[in-house]
């Protein structure tokens, strides 16, 4: 018995001895899981520099992308495809294309087309990875579109009635009873913009205990001690006079509250409330990285934590109080200005141009440490006709502000003031109002968790299912290929797994295609496909602002309208067809082991002819009624394969032997000839026949109706950019229009060894105020921007 009794106190002990090591490293062991975390869940950001913010229907919107590590800011090589849509107000995407991205940069152009409606609209952008997190924080823009050729309303919401929402967020995220708490506050109106009022917080008695008002785009705080769990509510009043009632978020009985305060120029302090004298411990990060922990006590329910402000990294980070059971119990935002800019100047050789005229434009880029060498910048230069709307976000708003907060930042440009006490409250106010959630703890906390959205670090994913056509139910272990009609030949092969699902790695796969997908059909038959949609089907993060178009600017909508006709009527046909070249001529097998180009030779009337006549390669035997080739095994001289080579018209697999006999020899190209075993993926055939013809579209053979046939488009074909050159007096005498609105768009211009560039182009037609607008970027993660403006005027005959 007294045995028993040593044992229980024994073990008693050692419990009580791991709950308190366990307390004691809370910290450190979320630090250790989040860690573990951030090398899972690597976040990457997209930021894409429009050329314009206004647009008409038939008009051409120019991009440029920049893909970052949200943990460095720096240039992202992760995924090599990215995808766009223009969504409307009620969600739906009107228009949808993929662009290619290379080393963290990529570009491309979208036409706007005529079936857009004059509205507000969404640009959205994202990648394949960036799906398996909320589509909070896909990077989306606002656009302005004009359909002149359909009439609309100049201000459908006109009649609308004005409306009103405000939220409540208690600093730390929870309301506790008897505990004083700082209650930032959100104040938006229905057209998506902040608006002024005048609020008192009114207890059970109608006592009025607080009085307050916004500072800035309907954001504020008040301080606020609840005594009781219920019984009280807001009441606002706007400046006509208007009066609205709203709820305070729930208050609880017990819990925690935290109070983030500045110490100094150097320091911040934390202070938690809460009940006990229970061990809490405070974890900071910056986008995952510059990760900090401590762990205290509470002293009669309180503690302090004195951060330096150097553990945090440039932009919003992340703080979070935890007890002792390693539970997050609240949660606050910080910004920290970025130490060092990205400091773009530039400047045209003069004043005022003329119609016609050549441009000369000298760009430099330092920052705070110097000459910054190798900047990547886009430019864009355009007229700034009286209807052009607000310019966009800046890249330096975006990245280290905006892409971190959930829903629409009023003016971000503003929060990005250098020392000025009035912003750094007023930003202050922003991270109380605005929840950061790239993540959820649970999953931050889990050991183990998979994304089922994998990078395209290597080529664009074309996904799809295999459904057996006898069951209806999804077949596994189903070798699968894909394929479209192309020169060279590209083919692509997957394998259903459990679920009855494929993915195709697609390389060098750009721009619309007809794509073929089937199974070997000489063994499996009886199978459909399903093919899947890339594109996110998430909502947008926030609305759209109403659309207005000022009625009088009739006639100014007139000739821009006229100008784009023009413009594009007189656009060079090189320029409206856009076609790939393929870096390497070889078909995917490499280089044949024979080559015959029909040309060469005699021509036979059938292809059987040819194939005994002139491809010593390849047998031709008859078993059954039935063709059949039988190729030598080139590593075994002198043993021959069994089973039928992979027989290949124009990179489509045909499975039917005599289909190709049958096919007239005269629109053959030519006959390649791999004579070897050849694994692709997880697939092998006996050597690979393949046929091209003149123009690699099949020529009118009919393929076999089992095989899925169906439009898709992969990554687009990128398009220069068209400018003309008045170089010549013959050229400058050119009797075709030059009506150019965007006068110039270039996504790719470096710097040197000095942070220096020049560019070159020629005005339009169009006389009036250009607008420059440079966004820019280092490979040490430094952002920028430029705004500067010329004028045209008319030249003299």
């Amino acid at each position: 018995m007294r045995f028993k009794l040593l044992f229980v106190t024994i073990m008693v002990s050692i419990f009580s001895v791991l709950t308190g090591q366990a307390q004691n490293n809370s910290g450190e062991e979320v630090s250790r899981k989040f860690q573990q975390y951030s090398q899972r869940a690597v976040q990457e950001k997209l930021y894409l520099h429009l050329d314009r913010s206004f647009y008409l229907v038939g008009e051409t919107m120019w991009f440029k992308a920049y893909s970052v590590n949200a943990a460095t800011s720096k240039y992202m090589d992760l995924s090599k495809v990215a995808y766009l849509e223009v969504m409307d107000k009620e969600q739906n995407a009107l228009v949808q294309t993929k662009f290619s991205l290379s080393d963290g940069k990529g570009n491309g152009s979208l036409v706007l087309p005529s079936a857009l409606l004059s509205g507000n609209y969404k640009v959205r952008c994202y990648t394949n990875w960036m799906k398996n997190f909320s589509s909070d924080f896909f990077f989306e823009t606002e656009i302005r579109v004009v359909n002149p050729f359909v009439k609309f309303d100049p201000n459908p919401d006109e009649k609308a009635k004005l409306t009103y929402d405000i939220q409540f967020f208690p600093e730390g995220g929870h309301l506790v009873k008897d505990i004083e708490s700082k209650v930032g506050f959100r104040a938006v109106a229905s057209d998506g913009k902040g608006f002024y009022f005048k609020g008192a917080l009114i207890n059970q008695n109608s006592d009025t205990l607080v009085r307050f008002e916004p500072r800035k785009f309907g954001i504020g705080n008040f301080t606020f001690k609840p005594e009781s769990a219920t019984g009280y509510k807001v009441v606002i009043r706007d400046r006509k006079g208007n009066s609205f009632t709203y709820s305070l978020p729930e208050i609880k009985e017990q819990g925690y509250v935290m109070q983030v305060r500045e110490q100094s120029a150097k320091e911040i302090v934390v202070s938690v409330t809460g009940a006990g004298n229970e061990n809490v411990s405070i974890f900071t990060h910056t986008h995952q990285d510059n990760r900090y922990t401590e762990t205290k006590a509470l002293v009669d329910g309180k503690v302090s934590f004195t951060i330096d402000k150097n553990k945090f990294g440039d932009g919003i980070s992340h703080i979070t109080v935890f007890s002792a059971s390693g539970n997050p119990v609240c949660e606050r935002l910080y910004f920290k200005r970025p130490s060092k800019d990205l400091m773009i100047d530039g400047k045209v050789s003069k004043d005022e141009y003329v119609t016609r005229d050549r441009v000369v434009m000298d760009l430099s880029t330092s920052s705070d440490a110097g000459i910054e060498t190798l900047s990547d910048l886009s430019v864009s230069v355009f007229l700034a006709d009286s209807i052009q709307t607000k310019d966009q976000e800046s890249i330096s708003s975006y990245l280290f502000l905006s892409s971190d907060l959930k829903g629409s930042v009023e003016s971000p440009e503003y929060y990005l003031q250098k020392n000025n006490k009035e912003v750094d409250v007023d930003i202050d106010n922003l991270m109380l109002t605005h929840g950061w959630r790239r993540f959820q703890w649970d999953n931050v906390l889990k050991e183990n968790i998979t994304y089922p959205n994998l990078p395209e670090f290597d080529g664009h994913f074309i996904f799809g299912k295999v459904i057996s056509t006898v069951t209806g139910e999804p077949a596994k272990n189903i070798g699968t290929y894909l394929a479209a009609p192309d020169s060279p030949a590209r083919l692509y092969f997957a394998r259903s797994n459990e679920k009855g699902e494929i993915r195709f790695e697609v390389k060098e796969f750009f721009g619309p295609k007809e794509v073929t997908i089937q199974t070997n059909l000489r063994q499996d038959s009886t199978y459909r496909f399903e093919m899947a949609n890339p594109f996110s089907k998430s909502p947008l993060s926030s609305g759209l602002s109403s659309f207005q178009f000022d009625k009088t600017l009739e006639n100014t909508l007139l000739t821009r309208s006229i100008n784009m006709q023009t413009t594009n009527a007189f656009l060079p046909k090189w320029y409206k067809e856009a076609k790939y070249v393929f870096l390497d001529s070889l078909a995917f097998f490499g280089a044949p082991d024979e080559k015959y180009f029909l040309d060469d030779f005699t021509r036979f009337p059938t292809m059987e002819e040819v194939m005994r006549e002139y491809v010593r390669g390849v047998m031709v035997r008859r078993r059954q009624k039935e063709f059949h080739f039988i190729m030598m095994d080139k590593l075994f001289p002198q043993t021959f394969f069994t089973e039928d080579p992979l027989i290949l018209l124009d990179g489509i697999p045909i499975f039917n032997t005599d289909k190709i006999m049958a096919f007239d020899p005269l629109k053959v190209k030519k006959i390649e000839l791999m004579s070897a075993r050849y694994f692709l993926g997880f697939s092998a055939s006996t050597g690979i026949v393949s046929l091209s013809t003149y123009r690699g579209d099949l020529a009118g053979f009919e393929l076999d109706p089992r095989i899925l046939v169906m439009p898709y488009e992969g990554p687009q074909i990128k398009r220069e950019f068209y400018t003309p050159k008045y170089d010549t007096p013959v050229s400058l005498q050119s009797r075709i229009p030059d009506f150019r609105n965007l006068l110039y768009w270039v996504p790719d211009v470096v710097t040197d060894a000095q942070g220096k560039s020049q560019i070159s182009f020629y005005t339009s037609d169009q006389t009036g105020h250009y607008r420059v607008v440079v966004q820019g970027m280092t490979k040490n993660g430094l952002v920028g921007s430029k705004t500067f403006s010329f004028e045209v005027t008319r030249r003299n005959l």
